[in-house]
């Protein structure tokens, strides 16, 4: 008789409430404070801000705060924005040509879902700004409400929705390190925007409005250093800076790559920038660098990581050689100003006159009695000979020595056979 089997009840499909999809699709968007602050800024510079202030409190998980002055928003605006898959940054149904950081239009819903988040937006030529209120999903309608032009963002308590999602967060010092790290990734891809930056009341940096140049230098921390890289390919263009391999970092922290204006951190092209620095660095050490790519929009797919931090190429290998090619011809060509070879001008010719050394003649004193260098059974306790031994000069000696000692003078004494050796008076 078969034993009886164990029946699984049928699963039955059910429809999710948007509450629960907002949690998933918050798991996914805001991995961590850093995050949440990622998808904040860019909004504000797919909005065109000119400045950027950026507050952040234990790491961010207390309180990220984040104001610009963009174009603002209306009081429809702000409904809508808090709603999942609203954009405006996507003119058609195309996702072939994305121009802008931001296109799904779920960070903010996302956001809301998991913690206290608080809209002040303020159009330039409105009378007054408006407010609106998400916390854990539920939403409070916007309300009329003191603030400047543009929009100020603030997200409180993250994760207070989902306590087990805050448990696996990082102390508030890793967690701000992250948050630093993310800005200044924003900051150098876009140097026309002033940016501001506070971590737990301290501030981190202040950037003006600058050049390419001028922010390199500033988030980078080098400037003489700084090879310049300019190179087209195939309708590829590869710009920026990168330095010399006597500028090198134990981590890859101070890479920096932008793409089409977007920060990205692909590893087709950090494996490119390895490739390149090979032969130049010590295994273990990681170069220092920013470089902005820029290709047709239809040549990459954005769309392929939740933080839209990796890209897919349609020509790989293109990129690829372009991007180890013209690292290399940058370092050989930026050799001397780069820190990679040192020069050093010929010295001038001279003639060098030597003193001429008068006669060593020998102290009074030194080997002149006949008779106190001849004895039999002298005792001589020196380093190297206790026992006593038969000595006698030779015919001809050497008096060379300055000093008197006849440490120079091996040649000149003789000894019988069987004799220890020299003694070391």
């Amino acid at each position: 008789m078969k034993p009886a089997e164990h029946v699984l009840p049928r699963p039955t499909l059910r429809r999710l409430s948007n509450h629960v999809i907002d949690l998933i699709a918050a798991g996914e968007v805001v991995e961590r404070p850093a995050a949440a602050l990622k998808e904040l800024a860019e909004n504000a510079l797919d909005a065109g801000a000119t400045r950027l202030e950026i507050s952040l409190l234990n790491g961010g998980c207390d309180r990220i705060e984040v104001t610009d002055n963009g174009c603002g928003m209306t009081p429809d605006d702000l409904v809508m924005a808090v709603e999942r898959h609203c954009t405006s940054k996507l003119a058609d149904e195309s996702l072939t040509r994305i121009v802008t950081l931001g296109f799904r239009g779920e960070a903010l819903p996302s956001i809301g879902a998991i913690a206290r988040l608080g809209l002040t937006s303020r159009q330039h030529d409105a009378d007054t700004a408006w407010m609106l209120r998400l916390e854990g999903g539920l939403l409070t309608p916007p309300v009329p409400a003191p603030g400047a032009p543009g929009t100020r963002v603030v997200v409180e308590d993250l994760f207070f929705a989902t306590p087990a999602r805050r448990k696996f967060l990082k102390s508030a010092r890793v967690e701000g390190g992250h948050a630093e790290a993310v800005m200044r990734r924003l900051a150098l891809s876009a140097p026309h925007c002033a940016m501001r930056f506070t971590l737990d009341e301290r501030l981190v940096f202040d950037f003006p409005a600058q050049t390419l140049v001028e922010r390199v230098q500033a988030v980078l921390g080098e400037s003489d250093s700084l090879i310049t890289l300019d190179e087209e390919r195939h309708g590829l263009r590869l710009t920026g800076f990168v330095c010399g391999p006597a500028a090198t970092r134990a981590t890859a922290a101070s890479q920096f790559l932008v793409v089409n204006n977007r920060p990205v951190s692909d590893p087709l092209l950090r494996t490119a920038i390895r490739v390149a620095y090979r032969p130049v660095i010590e295994p273990g050490r990681h170069p220092v660098l920013a470089l902005h790519l820029q290709l047709p929009h239809d040549r990459v797919d954005v769309n392929v990581h939740p933080a839209k931090t990796e890209l897919r190429f349609a020509d790989e290998a293109d990129v690829r050689g372009l991007m180890i090619g013209a690292i290399q011809r940058a370092l050989g060509h930026g050799a001397g100003e780069g820190g990679v070879r040192m020069r050093f001008a010929a010295p001038a010719r001279q003639n060098i006159q030597y003193p001429v050394s008068a006669p060593v003649r020998p102290e009074p004193g030194f080997l002149s009695s006949h008779e106190t260098l001849v004895g039999i059974g002298a005792s001589f306790t020196g380093r190297g000979c206790n026992s006593p031994g038969l000595l006698r000069r030779s015919r001809q000696f050497y008096a060379g020595s300055p000093s008197g000692h006849p440490a120079g003078c091996r040649s000149a004494w003789v000894f019988p056979a069987g004799s220890p050796g020299c003694p070391d008076f």
